[in-house]
C-alpha cells in the first residue's frame, strides 16, 4: 500500500516537512485483504528538532478519509474534501501556555476558509512537464531524486514494523535488503511466467 496507493502522500509529506530523523511504524500485513503486504499503517515520524508527525493509511476503511492536518504554534491548517481551513491562534500556543494559570486553557482563535478554485493537472501536468523538459529544457517539477525520499520513508516504515523498533534515517540499506530478501524467500505467492 505504501508504494502503490500512498507514494504521492509520502512525496507530499517529505516535500512539506522534510525527512524525519527516525520512524516508528506499525504495519499490519493482510489485515483486510488476503495479501502478503501491508494494508494498514500507523507511523510516528520524529524530527531532529523534536517535532513529531503521525502518518496513517489503510485500504480497509470505508468510506475512507483523505486529510492533511498541520498543527503548529500559531494554529492549524486542515486540508480535506477540497477545502483548506486555517484556525489561527491570537497568541502562539507556547507563549499562551507559559503565561496562563488556568488548567486546560487555550488561546482565542479565529477561523479562515481559504478559497480553492480550479483543478490541478495532477498526473497529466507532471507528464506534460516531463515532455516539456525533454523538448524545451524546462526544469522538472518532480525530479527523480525527489522520488527516492518517499521510497525511503515507505521502506523505513515497513522495516520498523518488521523489527518492532525505531528506525533512524537514512535507512540502513543493507539491513533492509537482507530483511526484504527473507520476506521474498518466504513468500507464498507463486507467479507464472
Amino acid at each position: 500500500m505504501l508504494l502503490n496507493q500512498c507514494p504521492h502522500q509520502l512525496d507530499l509529506w517529505q516535500w512539506l516537512f522534510g525527512m524525519p530523523a527516525a520512524v516508528q511504524a506499525w504495519c499490519r500485513m493482510g489485515r483486510f485483504h488476503d495479501i502478503e503486504v501491508e494494508d494498514d499503517v500507523t507511523a510516528l515520524l520524529q524530527y531532529a528538532d523534536g517535532t513529531t508527525g503521525v502518518f496513517i493509511t489503510t485500504t480497509g476503511e470505508a468510506p475512507g478519509t483523505n486529510r492533511l492536518e498541520v498543527a503548529a504554534d500559531r494554529g492549524k491548517v486542515v486540508v480535506e474534501n477540497g477545502r483548506i481551513a486555517f484556525t489561527r491562534n491570537d497568541t502562539p500556543t507556547s507563549e499562551f501556555s507559559r503565561a496562563t494559570t488556568a488548567m486546560f486553557a487555550a488561546p482565542p482563535v479565529w477561523h479562515v476558509d481559504i478559497p480553492v478554485s480550479g483543478a490541478a493537472p495532477q498526473h497529466a501536468g507532471i507528464l506534460q512537464n516531463f515532455a516539456d523538459a525533454i523538448l524545451d529544457e524546462k526544469p522538472l517539477l518532480a525530479p527523480a531524486e525527489e522520488g527516492i525520499r518517499s521510497v525511503e520513508l515507505a521502506n523505513a516504515m515497513l522495516y520498523s514494523s518488521a523489527t518492532d523498533r525505531r528506525i533512524d534515517l537514512p535507512l540502513d540499506a543493507d539491513a533492509y535488503r537482507a530483511w526484504l530478501n527473507e520476506r521474498m524467500a518466504g513468500s507464498r505467492f507463486k507467479g507464472t511466467a
